[in-house]
């Protein structure tokens, strides 16, 4: 019997029960379906057989970084294991960025874990070392940590043609932030080979350093197959306020929107153009939005903000409390995503006064983001809002929103205790740890305890990972 069709019929009998569905041979038992069972999922995790029968397996390499501690690797098992399951990214993060690599006996639990979660992917290229990329190659399952990161890019000279695709983008961020033009020649020169994932990744490493130099490279990635890239190479030239793409989204805004007797006036685009798909504009439009706001709101968002105080007379901060006689929600969310994509403090400033969101918070210098985020927290009620908002701000949060959330925590474990699980836990993994003894310290209520044992155990996470 196959292995798949062994495991298939385990799987049948346990759903029926052993007394309808025996097991073949002696020992029907639950027992025996639960140990058959167990030395099935080791096979599976031992790798697979050879491809020509009698071939050995080759050894995998000798592992050249630093394994982690003893301490740190419990602690990782303790929790793949649940206890604090939401710190996992954060220890991996850590570990990685130290260049440390995982005990071998983890290595197939985090793998079976990451083939499901994404996220975790990036880390794993450098935690896993050789042994992990070994077992990769024996697993068909656990594919996707050959195209990571190894750690070892800024060591091959020959990365550019030869590494995986997460080693190429490291190898050209690093050169953007010495030599931005070395860098936009390098992917020139291959940009037609690149896979479109590939050539999508690599534009978003552009972003570090970018000026107008890099305009003719990226007005060309405009006609891009892929619209992933197009709009990536769109979002870039949105953040030249001088290229030709930005000018094109002014005259198009002089055309849609004028002020009248004191009012905001709009007029929605008749048609999405070939230009205007070129330019970013996707035309179709999302469930339940009408096509010609959704190109508006796409339209305003590419455009640069300094052309609006021209255009219309007013500062951003008059512009967003104007009244729009229509189609305002398009106008101002179009505000909002231009903001955020061209990381505009004053803009992001008025608009979050107007609209807190997470988004508008991130794109804030990150001195304004504790003290704009600790007076929201002050002024505004536990409620969903309030804990998006505290996902836009930057981590670790120092003492001035760590006091601001803590003392919301005390002030509602009298009023609505049953309402604090989330801002508890969020307060625990973002708060800086180091400041896990005036947690301690503040008030002897059970939720700050809460979040002083999480910060407790962090602080040891991470010294642990020295």
């Amino acid at each position: 019997m196959s292995t798949s069709a062994e495991w298939e019929d385990l799987v049948s009998t346990a759903l029926v029960g052993t007394d309808r569905r025996p097991l073949p041979g002696p020992g029907a038992s639950e027992v025996e379906l639960l140990g058959r069972a167990a030395v099935h999922t080791l096979r599976m995790r031992a790798g697979r057989r050879p491809v020509v029968p009698g071939e050995p397996t080759a050894v995998a390499a000798p592992e050249e970084q630093t394994a982690v501690s003893r301490a740190a690797g419990d602690r990782l098992a303790r929790i793949l294991g649940g206890e604090q399951p939401r710190l996992l990214t954060e220890w991996l993060k850590t570990a990685a960025a130290r260049g440390y690599r995982l005990s071998p006996h983890l290595l197939p639990e985090l793998l079976d874990h990451a083939a499901k979660d994404r996220s975790i992917r990036p880390h794993l290229g450098v935690l896993a070392g050789n042994r992990g990329r070994w077992l990769a190659g024996l697993n068909p399952a656990w594919g996707f940590l050959l195209e990571e990161v190894t750690g070892g890019a800024d060591e091959v000279s020959e990365v550019w043609e030869f590494g995986t695709s997460g080693d190429r983008r490291v190898h050209l961020g690093a050169l953007r932030a010495a030599d931005p033009a070395r860098a936009r020649e390098l992917l020139a020169a291959t940009w037609e080979k690149e896979t479109p994932d590939d050539r999508a990744a690599f534009l978003e490493v552009l972003g570090t350093g970018l000026s107008p130099d890099d305009e003719p490279f990226l007005e060309a990635a405009l006609d891009d197959r892929r619209r992933e890239v197009r709009n990536q190479a769109a979002d870039l030239l949105t953040r030249l306020p001088g290229s030709r793409l930005a000018l094109r989204m002014a005259e198009r805004a002089a055309q849609y929107v004028n002020v009248l007797n004191g009012d905001i006036y709009v007029a929605l685009p008749k048609a999405c153009d070939s230009a205007m798909e070129r330019d970013g504009i996707r035309a179709k439009a999302p469930q339940g939005i009408g096509e010609r706001s959704w190109w508006l709101q796409q339209a305003v968002a590419r455009t640069p903000l300094d052309v609006w105080p021209r255009l219309l007379g007013r500062p951003p901060r008059e512009l967003i409390r104007m009244k729009i006689v229509d189609w305002g929600r398009e106008i101002r969310a179009g505000w909002v995503r231009a903001a955020v994509l061209q990381e505009d403090p004053e803009w992001a400033m008025e608009l979050f006064a107007w609209d807190p969101i997470a988004d508008l918070l991130a794109a804030l210098p990150r001195d304004k983001q504790e003290t704009v985020a600790a007076d929201f927290v002050r002024r505004h009620g536990l409620d969903g809002q309030l804990i998006m908002v505290l996902g836009g701000a930057a981590v670790p949060w120092g003492p001035t929103l760590a006091t601001a959330v803590l003392q919301k925590i005390i002030d509602v474990s009298g009023t609505q205790p049953w309402n604090l699980g989330e801002l508890t836990k969020l307060a625990g993994e973002r708060i800086d740890p180091a400041l896990h003894g005036v947690a301690g310290r503040l008030s002897p209520e059970p939720p700050i305890q809460e979040v002083a044992a999480l910060l407790r155990f962090r602080d040891d996470m991470l010294r642990e990972l020295q």
